[in-house]
């Protein structure tokens, strides 16, 4: 059996993964061979039929993993927590204890920000001025004191756009392959990397 499969929503959250997955010794894990498959109808499907989708899965894969947006969801009235508590009670009919699912609150740009000077370099503000906080906080993204902003998604792409830079998922891929992994605090990812280093520890 392999070790890993993954349901995403879209490109951006597999390319985040493959850059995480490159670094097993920043997570604390082993090498994981993963394989990432990426939901046509992105997050209201995999809200939906994610579970089934991963199901066919359960005996060529030793994990599973379902991840995707709460925001965009389609089922946004449900808290993350209750989405994925209904989520998992899904998955364990079918996996056991071998699979799970992560809800990202409200998005995946809350991974990319933390206060990681690369986060700076990869969205095109390395020596600009004013450097890229002082912007997001003129500009409204960011409130005083906090790190991530209210909005990630939308303040991702409005400075990239400042900064003239293209949009594209292999951003996202460079950020989890340079930013520190201990600097992001988001909830989500917290539990993904907790998971995988209980499914796949060191030595």
């Amino acid at each position: 059996m392999k070790d890993l499969v993954v349901l995403v929503a879209d490109n951006d959250l597999e390319y985040a993964l493959k850059g995480l997955f490159s670094r097993p010794e920043r997570l604390g894990v082993r090498s994981i061979e993963a394989d990432i498959h990426i939901h046509p109808e992105h997050d209201p499907a995999c809200a939906l039929r994610g579970v089934e989708f991963l199901s066919s899965f359960s005996r060529l894969y030793e994990h599973g993993l379902l991840m995707f947006d709460h925001e965009g969801s389609g089922q946004e009235q449900q808290s993350r927590e209750a989405m994925q508590e209904d989520l998992n009670k899904d998955l364990r009919s079918l996996w056991g204890n071998r699979a799970r699912a992560i809800v990202l609150l409200p998005e995946l740009e809350s991974w990319v920000w933390s206060d990681s000077p690369h986060v700076d370099y990869v969205a095109g503000w390395k020596g600009r001025r004013p450097p890229l906080r002082d912007w997001l906080k003129e500009q409204g993204w960011l409130r005083e004191g906090e790190v991530k902003p209210d909005r990630p998604k939308e303040a991702f792409q409005a400075a990239l756009r400042e900064a003239g830079m293209r949009r594209s998922h292999s951003l996202y891929q460079e950020i989890a392959e340079k930013v520190s992994l201990r600097r992001c605090q988001d909830p989500s990812f917290q539990e993904f990397r907790e998971i995988v280093q209980e499914w796949f520890p060191k030595g």
